[in-house]
């Protein structure tokens, strides 16, 4: 009886725990970048841990083919909100331990 009671209080440890981590890795999202190139490195993108593009860089090369950078553009978006959300994901399976929570509102 009393060892079923003593593993119940481990697992509410455990579970203040990863609150708190996942409460200190919320914070800490919007701070993180992520960048990516497109192919031939003409477009580079840097986009925050929570998704919102901070930066665009085009080369003078990149200019100079308008719908050429709206594809590089498109890819390397798409590329820097990938590394992001794989880096988050990776960061919630470290706090929880590889629970496979689902954690609705956290992305």
């Amino acid at each position: 009886m009393f060892g079923n009671l003593a593993e119940m209080a481990k697992m509410m440890s455990k579970a203040k725990e990863i609150q708190a981590n996942l409460k200190t890795f919320k914070e800490e999202l919007p701070t993180m970048e992520f960048s990516a190139t497109s192919p031939g490195s003409q477009v580079k993108i840097t986009v925050s841990g929570d998704f919102r593009v901070k930066k665009v860089e085009l080369s003078e090369e990149a200019l100079k083919d308008r719908e050429l950078l709206e594809d590089q553009i498109l890819v390397a978006t798409n590329s820097a909100v990938a590394a992001a959300k794989a880096a988050a994901q990776e960061k919630m399976n470290e706090i929880t331990g590889g629970l496979g929570l689902n954690l609705p509102g956290i992305f």
